[in-house]
Protein backbone atom coordinates (compact mmCIF):
# COMPACT_ATOMS: atom_id res chain seq x y z
CA UNK A 1 0.00 0.00 0.00
CA UNK A 2 1.47 3.37 -0.75
CA UNK A 3 3.02 5.35 2.17
CA UNK A 4 0.98 8.18 1.16
CA UNK A 5 -2.02 6.74 2.47
CA UNK A 6 -0.49 5.33 5.97
CA UNK A 7 0.45 9.42 6.58
CA UNK A 8 -3.32 10.25 5.47
CA UNK A 9 -4.82 8.17 8.59
CA UNK A 10 -2.20 9.73 10.82
CA UNK A 11 -3.65 13.00 9.43
CA UNK A 12 -0.11 13.88 7.91
CA UNK A 13 1.42 15.09 4.86
CA UNK A 14 3.30 12.99 2.86
CA UNK A 15 6.95 13.14 3.78
CA UNK A 16 6.27 14.25 7.76
CA UNK A 17 9.20 14.20 9.77
CA UNK A 18 9.60 11.21 12.55
CA UNK A 19 9.08 13.31 15.41
CA UNK A 20 5.45 14.40 13.47
CA UNK A 21 4.66 10.46 12.79
CA UNK A 22 5.26 9.53 16.52
CA UNK A 23 3.61 11.96 18.07
CA UNK A 24 0.46 12.12 15.79
CA UNK A 25 0.18 8.08 16.66
CA UNK A 26 0.39 8.54 20.23
CA UNK A 27 -2.34 11.31 19.88
CA UNK A 28 -4.59 8.87 17.65
CA UNK A 29 -3.66 6.11 19.95
CA UNK A 30 -4.66 7.10 23.14
CA UNK A 31 -7.89 8.53 21.20
CA UNK A 32 -9.22 5.31 20.19
CA UNK A 33 -7.62 2.86 22.88
CA UNK A 34 -10.03 -0.01 23.35
CA UNK A 35 -9.71 0.47 26.92
CA UNK A 36 -11.49 4.21 26.75
CA UNK A 37 -14.10 3.32 24.02
CA UNK A 38 -15.05 -0.18 25.30
CA UNK A 39 -18.00 -1.95 23.29
CA UNK A 40 -17.27 0.70 20.81
CA UNK A 41 -16.21 -1.49 17.33
CA UNK A 42 -15.18 1.78 14.97
CA UNK A 43 -12.62 2.77 17.38
CA UNK A 44 -11.49 -0.32 18.27
CA UNK A 45 -10.63 -0.40 13.97
CA UNK A 46 -9.01 2.64 13.71
CA UNK A 47 -6.59 2.16 17.03
CA UNK A 48 -5.83 -0.85 14.77
CA UNK A 49 -5.35 0.95 11.18
CA UNK A 50 -3.36 3.84 12.55
CA UNK A 51 -0.86 1.62 14.39
CA UNK A 52 -0.45 -0.35 11.36
CA UNK A 53 0.17 2.97 9.91
CA UNK A 54 2.72 3.88 12.28
CA UNK A 55 4.49 0.58 11.87
CA UNK A 56 4.64 0.65 8.24
CA UNK A 57 5.96 4.59 8.66
CA UNK A 58 8.53 3.97 10.65
CA UNK A 59 9.90 0.84 8.42
CA UNK A 60 10.11 2.88 6.15
CA UNK A 61 12.11 5.90 7.19
CA UNK A 62 15.88 5.51 7.91
CA UNK A 63 17.33 4.64 10.47
CA UNK A 64 20.04 7.74 10.00
CA UNK A 65 17.02 10.14 10.14
CA UNK A 66 15.28 8.26 13.17
CA UNK A 67 18.55 8.57 15.15
CA UNK A 68 18.67 12.58 13.71
CA UNK A 69 15.52 13.71 15.12
CA UNK A 70 15.86 12.07 18.44
CA UNK A 71 18.96 13.78 18.87
CA UNK A 72 18.21 16.91 17.95
CA UNK A 73 15.30 16.83 20.30
CA UNK A 74 16.32 18.33 23.72
CA UNK A 75 15.38 16.43 26.85
CA UNK A 76 13.70 18.67 29.34
CA UNK A 77 15.40 18.72 32.37
CA UNK A 78 13.17 16.87 34.41
CA UNK A 79 13.25 14.27 32.07
CA UNK A 80 14.48 10.91 33.49
CA UNK A 81 18.37 9.57 32.88
CA UNK A 82 17.11 6.66 30.74
CA UNK A 83 15.78 8.69 28.22
CA UNK A 84 19.01 10.33 27.55
CA UNK A 85 20.96 6.79 26.51
CA UNK A 86 22.11 6.37 23.15
CA UNK A 87 19.91 5.57 20.20
CA UNK A 88 20.25 1.64 19.20
CA UNK A 89 20.29 1.20 15.22
CA UNK A 90 17.82 -1.10 15.16
CA UNK A 91 14.72 0.09 14.04
CA UNK A 92 12.18 1.09 16.67
CA UNK A 93 9.25 -1.02 17.30
CA UNK A 94 5.57 0.52 17.57
CA UNK A 95 5.25 1.76 21.50
CA UNK A 96 3.16 0.17 23.06
CA UNK A 97 0.08 2.15 24.12
CA UNK A 98 -0.40 1.08 28.18
CA UNK A 99 -3.91 1.14 29.29
CA UNK A 100 -5.34 4.81 30.56
CA UNK A 101 -4.91 4.26 34.34
CA UNK A 102 -1.02 3.56 33.53
CA UNK A 103 -0.80 7.02 31.39
CA UNK A 104 -1.31 9.64 33.20
CA UNK A 105 2.10 10.82 34.04
CA UNK A 106 3.02 10.54 30.47
CA UNK A 107 0.22 12.37 29.62
CA UNK A 108 -0.38 15.08 31.86
CA UNK A 109 2.14 17.83 31.50
CA UNK A 110 2.96 20.39 34.59
CA UNK A 111 0.34 23.58 33.76
CA UNK A 112 1.96 26.66 32.84
CA UNK A 113 2.88 28.46 36.02
CA UNK A 114 0.66 26.30 38.50
CA UNK A 115 1.64 25.82 41.75
CA UNK A 116 2.13 22.06 43.35
CA UNK A 117 -1.74 21.74 44.05
CA UNK A 118 -2.88 23.22 40.51
CA UNK A 119 -0.47 20.22 39.44
CA UNK A 120 -2.42 17.74 41.87
CA UNK A 121 -5.52 19.28 41.04
CA UNK A 122 -5.12 18.25 37.11
CA UNK A 123 -3.38 15.53 37.65
CA UNK A 124 -6.22 14.29 39.70
CA UNK A 125 -8.83 15.74 37.22
CA UNK A 126 -7.42 13.73 33.95
CA UNK A 127 -7.76 10.24 36.38
CA UNK A 128 -11.65 11.26 36.74
CA UNK A 129 -12.16 12.33 33.34
CA UNK A 130 -10.50 9.17 32.46
CA UNK A 131 -13.11 7.11 34.09
CA UNK A 132 -15.85 9.28 33.50
CA UNK A 133 -15.38 8.22 29.57
CA UNK A 134 -15.18 4.58 30.52
CA UNK A 135 -18.33 5.09 32.14
CA UNK A 136 -19.77 7.30 29.10
CA UNK A 137 -20.92 9.83 31.86
CA UNK A 138 -20.30 12.42 28.99
CA UNK A 139 -22.15 15.63 30.62
CA UNK A 140 -20.27 14.79 33.95
CA UNK A 141 -17.17 14.66 31.93
CA UNK A 142 -18.12 18.36 30.76
CA UNK A 143 -18.56 19.77 33.75
CA UNK A 144 -15.83 19.10 35.01
CA UNK A 145 -13.64 19.73 32.20
CA UNK A 146 -15.17 23.49 31.85
CA UNK A 147 -14.84 23.78 35.48
CA UNK A 148 -10.70 23.47 34.63
CA UNK A 149 -10.41 25.66 31.69
CA UNK A 150 -11.98 28.23 33.80
CA UNK A 151 -9.26 27.07 36.35
CA UNK A 152 -6.26 27.52 33.72
CA UNK A 153 -7.43 29.46 31.00
CA UNK A 154 -3.46 29.41 29.53
CA UNK A 155 -3.03 25.86 29.57
CA UNK A 156 -2.88 24.44 26.17
CA UNK A 157 -3.21 20.94 27.30
CA UNK A 158 -6.33 21.47 29.20
CA UNK A 159 -7.90 22.90 26.07
CA UNK A 160 -7.19 19.91 23.98
CA UNK A 161 -9.09 17.70 27.13
CA UNK A 162 -12.08 19.98 26.37
CA UNK A 163 -12.19 19.43 22.55
CA UNK A 164 -11.89 15.87 23.50
CA UNK A 165 -14.28 15.38 25.51
CA UNK A 166 -17.30 16.56 23.35
CA UNK A 167 -15.74 15.10 20.43
CA UNK A 168 -16.39 11.88 22.90
CA UNK A 169 -19.57 13.12 23.27
CA UNK A 170 -20.91 13.89 19.79
CA UNK A 171 -19.17 10.65 18.67
CA UNK A 172 -21.22 8.58 20.95
CA UNK A 173 -24.61 10.60 20.58
CA UNK A 174 -24.20 9.87 16.89
CA UNK A 175 -23.55 6.25 18.04
CA UNK A 176 -27.34 6.46 19.19
CA UNK A 177 -28.85 8.29 16.80
CA UNK A 178 -29.09 11.43 18.28
CA UNK A 179 -27.38 13.32 15.20
CA UNK A 180 -28.86 16.70 15.74
CA UNK A 181 -27.17 17.11 19.58
CA UNK A 182 -24.43 14.92 17.83
CA UNK A 183 -23.88 17.56 15.12
CA UNK A 184 -23.77 20.51 18.18
CA UNK A 185 -20.95 18.76 20.53
CA UNK A 186 -18.85 17.66 17.51
CA UNK A 187 -18.78 21.36 16.25
CA UNK A 188 -17.89 22.47 19.65
CA UNK A 189 -14.93 20.42 19.91
CA UNK A 190 -13.95 22.14 16.76
CA UNK A 191 -13.96 24.77 17.76
CA UNK A 192 -12.14 24.35 20.94
CA UNK A 193 -9.02 22.95 19.27
CA UNK A 194 -9.11 23.54 15.31
CA UNK A 195 -5.58 22.98 15.51
CA UNK A 196 -4.92 19.55 16.54
CA UNK A 197 -4.67 17.43 13.11
CA UNK A 198 -5.29 14.53 14.93
CA UNK A 199 -8.90 15.49 16.15
CA UNK A 200 -9.91 17.14 12.97
CA UNK A 201 -9.21 14.21 11.18
CA UNK A 202 -11.63 11.88 13.70
CA UNK A 203 -14.21 14.95 13.72
CA UNK A 204 -14.09 14.43 9.07
CA UNK A 205 -14.58 10.74 10.09
CA UNK A 206 -17.84 11.76 12.43
CA UNK A 207 -18.86 14.53 10.23
CA UNK A 208 -19.12 12.33 7.25
CA UNK A 209 -21.08 9.69 9.17
CA UNK A 210 -23.41 12.08 10.65
CA UNK A 211 -24.57 13.30 6.67
CA UNK A 212 -24.00 9.54 5.93
CA UNK A 213 -27.04 8.86 8.48
CA UNK A 214 -28.73 12.50 7.91
CA UNK A 215 -28.94 11.08 4.07
CA UNK A 216 -30.36 7.62 4.78
CA UNK A 217 -33.78 6.05 4.24
CA UNK A 218 -36.11 6.20 7.15
CA UNK A 219 -37.82 2.93 7.40
CA UNK A 220 -41.43 2.89 6.69
CA UNK A 221 -44.09 1.82 9.67
CA UNK A 222 -45.73 -1.36 9.01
Amino acid sequence: MALAHYYRILGLRTGASFGDVKLAYRNLARLYHPDINPGDHLAKEKFIQVTQAYQALVNELPVEAIAAQRKATPSPATKAPAQTTPIAAARPSVPAVSPPAKEVELTVSPTPGGSEADQQLKVNSFKQLRELFKGQRFPRAVALVEGLVQRFPEDPEIRQWHAITYYRWGHDLLNHGNLKKAEACLKKARRVDPQNRSLRQALHHDFQRLEQLRQAPVPQAQ
